[in-house]
């Protein structure tokens, strides 16, 4: 089977996908008994990466998989052919999100020190609808509440591998000043679980990580599809 045959199998597969494809994922697209091996499906993820370098088209990485997306820079253009208004979130939903990924596991009662006002329960239960947060524990003190975590699905959103992929907090400080308009775009992808420990936990404004979201380039990122 010919490296040209193998890259268009996996090109064809993540746009008409919809979703991240892990690499063991793409490799069962092809017949058992002439099966690519990781090194030559990674060898053609990576033509695939420089075939799209100068293009309006990306490869891009996730906690699920690979994927083929539009370049955020397009996606205000792109976003057009889809006239219903795009859905917004509120500072209040995105300061919640951005506590829970820097300093996860974390309790509602956490979230509420650190942002000094209750935590609305549709809030939560919004995250959760989107699956983007996920509870993945209980902490061992009376009453027992609740750990929040987030989960492969807000890093696919997202466009991470990981939750250490997050911005360093100096640099999310940064981008507060810039405080660009919020336009998130619905996501189709579900994902079960959060497998990390957020790595930046020293967290005590969350105005000052809530940016990180608004900011992120793959929050407008469109997913190219067949």
């Amino acid at each position: 089977m010919s490296a040209h045959h193998i890259r268009n199998v996996l090109e064809a597969a993540m746009l008409a996908a919809g979703k991240p494809m892990a690499a063991s994922e793409l490799a069962q697209l092809f017949d058992e008994d002439g099966r690519p091996d990781k090194t030559e499906i990674s060898a053609a993820l990576s033509e695939l990466a420089v075939h799209y370098a100068d293009r309006a088209i990306e490869l891009k990485e996730t906690a699920s998989g690979w994927r083929i997306q539009v370049r955020a820079k397009y996606a205000r253009e792109i976003g057009r052919l889809w006239p219903e208004r795009p859905q917004k979130y509120s500072r209040a939903l995105l300061e919640t999100l951005a506590l829970i990924a820097y300093r996860q596991p974390i309790t509602r009662a956490e979230i509420e020190s650190v942002r000094g006002v209750a935590v609305n329960p549709n809030i939560v239960k919004t995250l959760m609808e989107r699956e983007w947060v996920r509870v993945v524990g209980h902490r061992d003190v009376p009453g027992r509440p609740e750990l929040l975590g987030t989960t492969k699905s807000f890093l696919d959103y997202f466009g991470l591998r990981a939750i250490d992929e997050l911005p360093p907090l100096a640099e999310v400080k940064e981008m507060v000043d810039l405080n660009p308009p919020l336009v998130l775009l619905e996501a189709d992808e579900p994902a079960p679980i959060a497998e990390h420990n957020a790595p930046h936990a020293d967290v005590d404004d969350a105005s000052e990580v809530v940016d990180v979201f608004a900011a992120s380039d793959t929050t407008e990122a469109v997913d190219a599809k067949a």
